[in-house]
C-alpha cells in the first residue's frame, strides 16, 4: 500500500469525519478500494498523520493569503514534508497538497475541527510552523499574518501565546520581552521565572506524541525562547 493509503485511511482518524474529510474525501476515494469503510470516533490523543494533513490544509490557507504562490514556500513544504517521511514519501504527500492548493475550504470550520481534536502543545506547534512557513521568503507578509492569527483564534491559543510565537519571526526591539510573555518594565526576577515558564511550555517533550522529526522541529522555539532569555540577561547584566 502506497504512503497515501497508509496516511489517510490509517492514520487520520477524526481528520476524515469533517470539514477536512469532506474537502479531501475524493482523494481517499480515488486511492482506495475500501469505499464502504467508515473512520469514525475521535481522540484527544494526537497522531502524527492527523497533525500532518491539518498542517498541510493551512499551509495552503497561508500561502494563498497574499495572492501570490512562492517557490520559497513550495520547496518549505517540500522540505517538512521530507524531513518527516523521506524523499519518496514526501512526492506523494506533495501530489496530495496541490489537489489542497486547488480547494476552498471553511477555514473557521476546518480550525474547530482541530481544536477539538488537537491538544495545545501541538496547536502552538501548529502555528509556529506556520510562521515559518510565512517567513521562508525572508518576509512575513501582513496578510499572512492576519491570517496566522484568524487561524490561532480559531484554534483557541490565547494572546500572550500568540504573540509569543510571532515574536520569533516578526522581530523588534522588543521582541525578547514578547517571546517570554512579559512587558518590558518586568523585574529581573520576572524575567527569570518567566523564562523558566516558558522554557517548560516549549520543551520538545510536550510534542513528542507527534513523532521524533516533530521533536526537532519544536527544537526551534525552545531555542527562541532560550536567545530571548539570553538577550534580557545581557542587555540588564543579570547574573
Amino acid at each position: 500500500m502506497s504512503l497515501n493509503k497508509k496516511l489517510l485511511w490509517g492514520g487520520l482518524g477524526w481528520v476524515f469525519g469533517g470539514p477536512i474529510g469532506a474537502i479531501l474525501g475524493y482523494t481517499y476515494a480515488s486511492m482506495s478500494n475500501k469505499n464502504n469503510q467508515r473512520l469514525s470516533g475521535a481522540s484527544n490523543s494526537t497522531k502524527h498523520g492527523d497533525f500532518v494533513i491539518s498542517v498541510l490544509v493551512l499551509f495552503a490557507k497561508v500561502m494563498k493569503a497574499d495572492g501570490k504562490l512562492l517557490k520559497s514556500e513550495l520547496d518549505y513544504v517540500k522540505d517538512f514534508l521530507k524531513q518527516q517521511f523521506g524523499l519518496p514519501k514526501a512526492k506523494e504527500l506533495m501530489i496530495v497538497f496541490r489537489d489542497i492548493l486547488e480547494q476552498e475550504y471553511p477555514l473557521k470550520d476546518v480550525c474547530r475541527q482541530i481544536q477539538r481534536s488537537m491538544d495545545h502543545p501541538s496547536r502552538l506547534e501548529l502555528i509556529h510552523i506556520l510562521y515559518g512557513l510565512s517567513a521562508s521568503d525572508g518576509h512575513v507578509h501582513p496578510e499572512e499574518i492576519r491570517v496566522i492569527q484568524t487561524i490561532a483564534n480559531y484554534l483557541n491559543i490565547n494572546r500572550k501565546d500568540y504573540e509569543s510565537i510571532k515574536a520569533m519571526f516578526a522581530k523588534d526591539d522588543k521582541a525578547p520581552f514578547r517571546v517570554l510573555e512579559i512587558f518590558p518594565d518586568a523585574s529581573d526576577q520576572e524575567i527569570k521565572r518567566a523564562y523558566r515558564k516558558m522554557a517548560n511550555k516549549y520543551h520538545p517533550d510536550k510534542v513528542s506524541h507527534l513523532g521524533k522529526e516533530m521533536q526537532t522541529s519544536a527544537e526551534e522555539k525552545f531555542k527562541a525562547v532560550n536567545n530571548a532569555y539570553q538577550q534580557l540577561k545581557k542587555d540588564r547584566n543579570i547574573s
